[in-house]
């Protein structure tokens, strides 16, 4: 039979920015529930070697950074539920959400942290080659290509930025584009044409990621023109795809104020949304950093904007009670 689980503090997705929410939350005493989503653990679990997130001076894995963040947050008192969640209610306080069982989950405050996932071209080899030269995150990965030939795939801002971010590491950087034009901002187009590490290749779309080797790397892109069908082989150490990121804010439609790229739109300098009592934080806010640190950073704002708001209503409350 389904089951109310009701707490102070509800929490949507378990990546690192939930995962932090949870930790700061259940030291404040909200009891936090975590519902973790379709992909617990958001997108460090699906990435192999990180060097950037503080605190470990040797390369760790994604997988096991967000295995000790869970047992954290379960170590201080956060619940963790492994649902998904197919309705949501925000029109009155106690927050109601619905999962695909028929469970039902009510918190006092609800924190958004559904993330976001980066767009990929859906090729099978792209997908063979995920984590083996394949990546969709330069700044998460570049550090491994030190002077190495790589190519950055894609035309508009994400792309160039990350074409121009892989010249701190490589003399090589290739950028590659289905289009004789960009649709890039022009002072970021400016940049690119201006330096000489980068070289566009246009009018060239991906047929395959090639990999060789073993244990099986990329090694070449299967390129076919656009314009003439002609097709060629180019090597290559690394390939950073970027047409974009979407952020997981499907349910949300109609229940919180999004941007016009879909994420969750707060106030400047806080996590909170459009509705009191709701606040968002990670890559379903943040389409700049999308850093796994940015994202735990937001998560503990977004504790501190909720335990606070409790605070402030309990007090409301018991003054109301006074009169």
């Amino acid at each position: 039979m389904p089951t109310t689980h009701s707490t102070r503090m509800l929490i949507l997705g378990s990546g690192p920015a939930g995962l932090s929410a949870a930790i700061y939350g259940a030291r404040a005493g909200m009891k936090p529930i975590v519902v973790q989503g379709i992909q617990p653990g958001g997108q460090l679990m699906t990435t192999t070697d990180v060097e950037n997130y503080p605190g470990f001076r040797d390369v760790i894995q994604g997988p096991w950074l967000m295995e000790e963040m869970q047992a954290q947050a379960e170590h201080v008192g956060a619940r963790m539920m492994w649902d998904t969640i197919v309705s949501l209610d925000l029109s009155q306080r106690p927050f109601r959400m619905i999962g695909d069982g028929g469970d039902v989950y009510e918190g006092e405050v609800l924190v958004l942290a559904t993330g976001a996932q980066a767009k990929w071209l859906g090729l099978s080899s792209e997908d063979a080659l995920k984590g083996k030269g394949v990546s969709a995150c330069a700044t998460c990965d570049g550090f491994f290509y030190r002077g190495k030939k790589v190519v950055v795939i894609g035309g508009g801002n994400t792309a160039v930025e990350e074409a121009l971010y892989m010249t701190n590491h490589s003399d090589d950087v290739t950028l590659i584009h289905r289009r004789d034009t960009l649709r890039a901002e022009r002072i970021l187009q400016d940049r690119l044409h201006a330096n000489p590490k980068i070289t566009v290749l246009w009018n060239k779309r991906i047929d395959k990621f090639v990999g060789e080797g073993d244990p099986v790397g990329l090694t070449a892109l299967d390129l076919v023109d656009t314009v003439t069908g002609e097709a060629t082989r180019f090597d290559t150490d690394g390939a950073f795809v970027a047409i974009g990121h979407h952020p997981a804010t499907e349910i949300l439609k109609g229940h919180v104020a999004l941007d016009g790229d879909g994420y969750v739109t707060v106030d400047t300098g806080s996590t909170r949304t459009s509705v009191p009592g709701v606040f968002a934080c990670g890559d379903v806010m943040d389409k700049i950093y999308r850093q796994a640190v940015t994202a735990a950073g937001t998560g503990c704002m977004a504790a501190l904007d909720a335990e606070r708001f409790l605070a402030e209503a309990e007090f409301e409350r018991e003054m109301a009670e006074a009169i």
